[in-house]
């Protein structure tokens, strides 16, 4: 079992920055795929970006080059740091845990992107 509690959310400027972490508690956090997902008003759930155990990260088109994931596996925590923010950027964020066939979801932490 993996809990996850995500913070940094807030309201932001556009062209702004912010940084969200992930908290996990739980064994064996650095095999898990950690990625962060959103979830903005009407719309589904999208991946934004992941990191394997090994490392390797993969983003959505819509935030390559704005948006760096990291793990900490010694902290047992994951964060998205954004950059160059948009107001389509403005959601839900919710950090993910997965080995499957096992997956985790945290609560979410919302971010806004506004003048």
């Amino acid at each position: 079992q993996v809990q996850l509690v995500e913070s940094g959310g807030g309201l932001v400027q556009p062209g702004g920055s912010l940084r969200l972490s992930c908290a996990a508690s739980g064994s064996s956090f650095s095999i898990y795929t950690m990625g962060w997902y959103r979830q903005a008003p009407g719309k589904q759930r999208e991946l934004v970006a992941f990191i394997t155990s090994a490392g390797t990260t993969n983003y959505a088109s819509s935030v390559k080059g704005r948006f760096t994931i990291s793990r900490d596996n010694a902290k047992n925590t994951v964060y998205l740091q954004m950059n160059s923010l948009k107001p389509e950027d403005t959601a839900v964020f919710y950090c993910n845990a997965r080995l499957p066939p096992r997956q985790y979801w945290g609560q979410g932490t919302q971010v806004t992107v506004s003048s």
